[in-house]
């Protein structure tokens, strides 16, 4: 009897019949193997209930019962769905021999395949340090090249985003899509997990429809053999219609045969056999009708494969069509697809993209079952092991809060020392350098502005090196994935989606690709709100600010837990906010939530050092350039204009001191020292910076915070270290023992408590981020009333949050 997913148990097995959802839901589910006669196992159920996860083709998905619902399946296999599998199902397309007169001594390859599937382990194997990052064009998809030099050949690489198939769903997919389409690489690689051939081949088979020249990688071969896993890669290589390579990235198994097979197929002395899948034969009737049309149109026929082309139009792919319905020929294309439909829901009651996908699926089933012999016994794996303690009904959360905790503690304790060695060394720079010049408008400038403003902000560097090293490690161990599976049914209900986590989460390292990654949802809705409370996750850019307080205001017992304590209020305004905005100005359905959960993998150290090297190197690059010249403009700012009566009025202030005879050179040196101290702040309050503050002060001071503050937080719009540099600038002063320490300075500076303390860092948590966060946030959203909405939001948001935090400390400490 018929039931739906979402009542099956942990431990039930079963088959699908059917899958009912409607339109890119159930084209994501189909993609992802949720097609007839497909079986599968409940393995777990969510800490909070629901998602699900199902263990199906060998990899584990997560789905919510929602979703659920919506696929039908028997618990006991009928004979009518069995034996899917047919003996035929490709046909040799006509063997290519290229034989390429060029004395062009360069090869573009891209490397395609699913996300997890060791394609990017791969490129950097390859790549080495010879690789950049940027944009794919007109997207905000990174785009990942390099290259190497192998036999008289430069080949450049590029690493096209992880995808689950060629179908037009998420801007990654498109991104992969287009490149091959219209770049036209001399050769595509496609990177197939060796542990879970049967879900990868499912991108493979539209490789092949593409008919480009095209390479199978079968990587983590190590991982195969261990597994006691065995491949006929002949077999498969005869299927597949092209040469098939045993790599492993992480050995550097196979990687200089990949390259000869690259050259060689680039030279023409390999002969590409591509075979193409037959589909049912209804399916290959309706797809000749509409080759034989495309056929007619030139402008199509020369930039697109029509047997590809045929397909997609019979797979609803939006894109496709909205390229053929700009052509005359697109009335009778219609008629044709309209008529397709019509037949299949006559005859066997199921739409043709069902189908396509079921064949795709058959061919797959039965080239597994040609070519990959399973162990006898399928052990426990160690990801297994590992989710049922992770993910335990019970122990999910608290561990997850647990890991959370620890990454703050981790940055601050262990981030500590090397931040002390750097702040010394800066000091001594400082005041050597101080020693060298004489008094004057250089000495300030270089002492003052330059060294203790960029100084203020690098001594920070080991703080964020740690933070996104344990980011990344999340990432790379495949933990992210199972945090976004934790919190789905929380998110859920408050109208998110369980992978607007993973753009949380990434806010903690950084805004601007923690905004980027919103992209991934493909609800409007949802990326817009995702977007919004981004902003409310705290940069590592607000980390110095934080460690700063927390350092001179609070026992380094307790620097962990505050520090912890600030991370999970941006978290806990974040889902407030998105709870109100969902029920107020963004109603929309969230979007459905099927996502693989990876297995759980060894970190590549080198992928991981590199990847926190480039974010580290941003961050210093961004010192020598936006916070350099942010210093030397507050320190020109809080130095000029200079008030002839305050400087004279302090001149005489020292001369009296001097000529009074009864204190001691002491007692003289002391009170010189303090009118100095005087004299500057005066100076700065009468500066363009002291005025701007004075302006300010009337909306803060209820907070907490003086114009000093006031000029810092403005400051810190355009970048958030920068608010540290500019209180580095502003409170730089020297006495008999050197250059105090900013801590210190904090501390003892009139009128700052821990209320101002706490305050101060909830301001900086909440406010609006930086200039780059907010030109992303306005192009990502592409609307004006989107940016200055964020804004606006973020202000209200910080000031109201800070007034609470500032009053009630007041009242109880």
């Amino acid at each position: 009897m018929e039931q739906p997913l979402s009542q099956l148990n942990i431990g039930q097995s079963a088959v699908v019949t059917s899958v009912n959802a409607k339109g890119e839901v159930k084209r994501r589910l189909l993609d992802m193997g949720l097609c007839r006669g497909v079986g599968f196992t409940v393995i777990r159920i969510a800490p909070l209930g629901d998602p699900i996860v199902i263990k199906i083709k060998g990899f584990d998905l997560s789905l919510r019962k929602e979703e659920a619902a919506s696929i039908l399946v028997e618990t006991e296999i009928k004979d009518n769905l069995k034996g899917l599998e047919r003996e035929k199902l490709y046909s040799p397309v006509d063997t290519l021999h290229k034989n390429r007169q060029t004395d062009r001594k360069e090869i573009n390859v891209a490397l395609l395949g699913n996300p997890n599937s060791g394609k990017t382990s791969l490129f950097n194997c390859l790549a080495g340090a010879h690789q950049k990052v940027g944009n794919f064009s007109g997207v905000t998809v990174e785009k990942y090249e390099g290259f190497v030099k192998y036999k008289d050949y430069k080949i450049n690489l590029i690493d096209l985003p992880g995808t689950y198939s060629l179908t037009a769903y998420s801007p990654e997919e498109v991104v992969a899509r287009n490149y091959i389409i219209e770049e036209q690489p001399d050769v595509v690689i496609d990177v197939i997990d060796g542990t879970n051939l049967e879900r990868n081949l499912y991108l493979t088979t539209q490789i092949m429809e593409l008919e480009v020249d095209a390479l199978y990688a079968i990587n983590m071969i190590d991982e195969v053999e261990k597994q006691g896993i065995e491949i006929d890669i002949p077999q498969i290589q005869k299927l597949l219609g092209s040469h098939v390579v045993a790599t492993s990235a992480s050995k550097h198994i196979g990687m200089d045969l990949l390259l000869d097979h690259v050259i060689r197929v680039y030279e023409g002395d390999i002969n590409v056999s591509k075979n193409k899948l037959i589909y049912s034969l209804r399916i290959e009737e309706q797809l000749e009708k509409l080759k034989n049309l495309l056929q007619s149109d030139s402008w199509l026929s020369s930039r697109y494969n029509l047997h590809w082309l045929a397909v997609k139009l019979l797979e609803n792919d939006q894109l496709v069509y909205e390229t053929v319905k700009q052509r005359s020929i697109w009335i009778r294309v219609e008629r044709i697809i309209n008529e397709t439909i019509d037949i299949f829901e006559k005859s066997i009651h199921r739409d043709p993209d069902v189908v396509i996908t079921e064949d795709r699926h058959a061919f797959i089933r039965g080239a597994i079952r040609e070519t990959v012999q399973m162990p006898n016994k399928v052990k426990k794996n160690l990801t297994d092991y590992i989710d049922d303690i992770v993910l335990n009904r019970i122990l999910g959360l608290p561990i997850f809060f647990g890991i959370m905790w620890l990454i703050f503690q981790f940055t601050f304790t262990v981030g500590q020392y090397p931040m002390d060695w750097l702040d010394s060394i800066f000091a001594f720079i400082a005041e050597g350098v101080g020693t060298l010049l004489p008094g004057g408008f250089l000495k300030s400038l270089i002492v003052d502005g330059i060294i203790s403003g960029v100084g203020g902000v690098l001594v920070f560097v080991p703080n964020i090196l740690l933070l996104f090293l344990s980011i990344s490690l999340l990432e790379a161990t495949g933990y992210m994935a199972r945090a976004a599976f934790v919190v789905d049914k929380a998110m859920h209900r408050i109208g998110l989606h369980g992978k607007s986590f993973i753009p949380l989460i990434t806010g903690f390292g950084c805004t601007v690709p923690a905004i980027m990654a919103c992209r991934t949802l493909k609800n409007k809705a949802d990326r817009i709100v995702t977007m919004m409370i981004t902003t409310f996750m705290s940069c590592g850019a607000r980390l110095p600010v934080y460690i700063l307080l927390i350092g001179a205001f609070f026992p380094p017992s307790q620097a962990g837990n505050v520090l912890f304590g600030i991370y999970m209020l941006g978290v806990l305004i974040a889902l407030l906010s998105a709870f109100v905005m969902k029920k107020v100005a963004f109603r929309d359905e969230s979007e459905p939530f099927v996502m693989e959960l990876p297995p759980y993998r060894k970190p590549n150290a080198s992928s991981v050092l590199r990847q926190v090297g480039f974010k580290a190197g941003m961050y210093v690059k961004k010192a020598g350039t936006i916070i350099l010249g942010a210093s030397i403009l507050i320190w020109l700012m809080t130095n000029y204009p200079v008030s002839r009566d305050i400087a004279e009025h302090y001149e005489s202030v020292r001369t009296e001191i001097e000529s009074d005879t009864t204190m001691g050179s002491a007692e003289k040196r002391e009170m010189t020292v303090l009118a100095e101290r005087e004299e500057a702040a005066a100076q700065m309050e009468y500066s363009l910076a002291g005025r701007f503050g004075k302006l300010t002060e009337p909306l803060i001071k209820p907070i907490g915070f003086d114009w000093k503050i006031g000029i810092s937080l403005t400051a810190g719009l355009a970048a958030k270290e920068i608010i540290v540099s500019t209180m580095n600038t502003i409170y730089s002063v020297q006495d008999g023992e050197g250059t105090k320490s900013l801590a210190s300075d904090f501390k003892t500076a009139t009128g700052y408590t821990t209320a101002t303390a706490l305050s101060l860092m909830v301001f900086v948590l909440l406010y609006a981020p930086c200039m780059a966060a907010i030109a992303v946030f306005h192009k990502e959203s592409g609307r004006w009333k989107y940016t200055l909405l964020m804004f606006a939001y973020t202000m209200s948001v910080a000031w109201f949050v800070s007034f609470l935090v500032y009053r009630l400390t007041l009242l109880f400490i």
